[in-house]
C-alpha cells in the first residue's frame, strides 16, 4: 500500500501540475486533485485511479471545448472553468472516501458489491453532471426546468435540455466502460483470465451516473441557492456578481451552493449504484 499511495501522489502531483499549467486547476484545485488522487491510487488501487484520471481529463477537455461560446455564461455560474479546493473536493471526495473504505477493510470483492460499485457511481454521477453542464449549453433547443418544464435562459441551474441528457448518459457510459476495461486489463494481468462477468458495471454506472446528474438538476431547480444582480438583472450563482454588484438571494438554501449539490450529486449516484449492484448481485 505505501508503493501505492508514493504512486498515487507522484502520477498526482504530475497531472496536478499539467492541469494548473492549461489553468484547469487553481492552486488549491491542485491540493485537491493531490489529496484524493493519492487516496484513491493509495487505498483502491491502480483500476480506480485510472477511473479517476478518465473522469478528471474527459471533464477538463469538455469544459475547454468551444469555450469562447461558453464565456458570455460564466457569469450565472459560481465559480470559472478552473476548478479550485471546494471543486476538486465536491466532484472526488466521496469516490476518495469509499477508495478508503475499501483500502483500511478490506472489503473489495463481489461479497461486498455496494462499496465497489459505490464509487464507480460517484464518479459516473459527477462526470455526467459535466458532461450534461459542458455541452448542454451548447444545445440548440432551449432548456426547461426539471421542475415544471417552463422554458428558462441557457445556464439556468435546474434546466435540462434532450442533448444535455444525452450528454450525461454518455459521460455516465463512459465511466463504466473505461473501468470495466480496467478490470479485465487486471485480471488478465494477475490471474491470466477474463472477469467478462464484470460487464454489469456499465449499466449500473451508465444508471446511477443518469440518476445523479438528474437529482443534480432537481436540487438546482429547487433548493440551491440562486441569487439576483440587480445592477444587470441577471439570475447567478455568485455572491458578488461579475460587475462587481453584491447579489441578492431570490431562491433556495444560502448554504447550498453548487459544490454542496455536486456532492451531494455523487452520493446519490452512489447510493443509486450501491442498490442497483445488491439488487443485481446479492
Amino acid at each position: 500500500m505505501a508503493s501505492q499511495l508514493l504512486l498515487g501522489l507522484g502520477l498526482s502531483l504530475a497531472i496536478g501540475g499539467v492541469a494548473y499549467w492549461r489553468r484547469s486547476l487553481s492552486r488549491s484545485g491542485v491540493l485537491g486533485a493531490v489529496l484524493t488522487g493519492t487516496l484513491i491510487f493509495g487505498f483502491g488501487g491502480w483500476v480506480r485511479g485510472l477511473v479517476l484520471i478518465a473522469f478528471f481529463v474527459s471533464s477538463s477537455l469538455l469544459s475547454h471545448y468551444r469555450g469562447r461560446q461558453k464565456t458570455g455564461l460564466a457569469e450565472k455560474f459560481s465559480k470559472g472553468s478552473r476548478r479550485d479546493l471546494a471543486q476538486t473536493l465536491a466532484n472526488g471526495g466521496l469516490a476518495a472516501a469509499i477508495a478508503l473504505a475499501i483500502g483500511l477493510t478490506g472489503k473489495d470483492s463481489a461479497s461486498y458489491p455496494a462499496l465497489a460499485f459505490g464509487f464507480y457511481g460517484a464518479l459516473a454521477a459527477v462526470n455526467a453532471d459535466t458532461w450534461a453542464t459542458e455541452l448542454g449549453v451548447l444545445a440548440r433547443s432551449r432548456p426547461r426546468l426539471l421542475t415544471t418544464g417552463r422554458p428558462v435562459p441557457v445556464g439556468t441551474s435546474g434546466g435540462v435540455t434532450v442533448e444535455g441528457t444525452l450528454a450525461a448518459l454518455a459521460g455516465a457510459t463512459t465511466i463504466g466502460v473505461v473501468g470495466f476495461c480496467l478490470i479485465q486489463i487486471a485480471a488478465r494481468w494477475t490471474t491470466g483470465a477474463w472477469l467478462l462477468s464484470d460487464w454489469v458495471v456499465i449499466p449500473v454506472a451508465a444508471l446511477s451516473g443518469l440518476a445523479g446528474s438528474l437529482f443534480d438538476s432537481l436540487l438546482g431547480a429547487t433548493v440551491q441557492a440562486i441569487y439576483r444582480c440587480d445592477r444587470c438583472d441577471v439570475e447567478t450563482e455568485r455572491l458578488v456578481h461579475r460587475c462587481g454588484q453584491p447579489t441578492r438571494l431570490v431562491r433556495g438554501r444560502r448554504w447550498l451552493n453548487n459544490d454542496w449539490v455536486n456532492f451531494l450529486a455523487a452520493a446519490a449516484g452512489a447510493s443509486v449504484a450501491a442498490g442497483l449492484a445488491l439488487l443485481i448481485l446479492m
